[in-house]
């Protein structure tokens, strides 16, 4: 597999499905990523400013190649409520090679 068409998979956590529903949309329309995963129903205990919060949210499981996920992680920022969300990215390292190929097909923009 070249550098070019290295996969990633990146977690990104968005308020309620209905949010995560409309950036997975989106993204995806983009060709930006392949597939979205949305998993409702998480719990996140984390600190924010200076406080504890415990809030319900929903994971977005990403998959897309690495070579885009500077411009995945500005476009998230930009249609994101948070004002700092999660966009965490970790490389694929295996996988059933004609999945990871699909990936690099459906997010080819060039």
């Amino acid at each position: 597999m070249s550098d070019r068409n290295k996969v990633v998979l990146i977690l990104v956590t968005a308020p309620d499905v209905q949010v995560a529903e409309g950036l997975a949309r989106r993204l995806v329309e983009e060709r930006l990523v392949a597939c979205v995963n949305i998993l409702p129903g998480l719990r996140s205990i984390y600190r924010w400013q200076g406080e504890v919060e415990d809030s319900a949210e929903a994971l977005l499981l990403l998959k897309a190649r690495r070579v885009d996920v500077p411009e995945i992680s500005e476009r998230v920022r930009a249609l994101h409520p948070y004002q700092t969300p999660e966009v965490i990215a970790t490389e694929i390292v295996d996988g059933l090679a004609d999945y990871l190929d699909w990936i690099g097909a459906e997010t080819e923009r060039e």
